[in-house]
């Protein structure tokens, strides 16, 4: 069963020329789909953080939209969630979506 839900988050018209505001959507964004992912699979963060060789105080930031990560993380991220991860920039939109592998 796909457990993914499409992360999207638009930008407020008052907001569209902020980059501090973009760059803070886009970490929110894939802040909920790591976090989605990760309870639809009924991980605790504790394990999540084993799977990617973080801590649990880094995954915790990274959920929380504190951090952005960079490919590597994406990608242990990716493989700790037994997902592929999709993203999408639709202009200043961007959608985040952690798709579970077929078993």
């Amino acid at each position: 069963m796909n457990h993914a839900r499409r992360n999207r988050w638009k930008i407020p018209d008052e907001h569209r020329a902020d980059p501090d505001y973009i760059a803070a959507a886009d970490a929110f964004a894939l802040a909920q789909a790591v976090y989605n992912r990760r309870t639809a699979l009924g991980v605790t963060p504790t394990e999540l953080a084993r799977r990617a060789g973080m801590t649990q105080p880094q995954v915790s930031r990274l959920e929380g939209g504190d951090v952005t990560p960079n490919l590597p993380l994406l990608h242990r991220l990716s493989i700790a969630l037994e997902a592929e991860l999709q993203l999408s920039f639709k202009g200043e939109e961007l959608a985040v979506e952690f798709i579970g592998r077929a078993a």
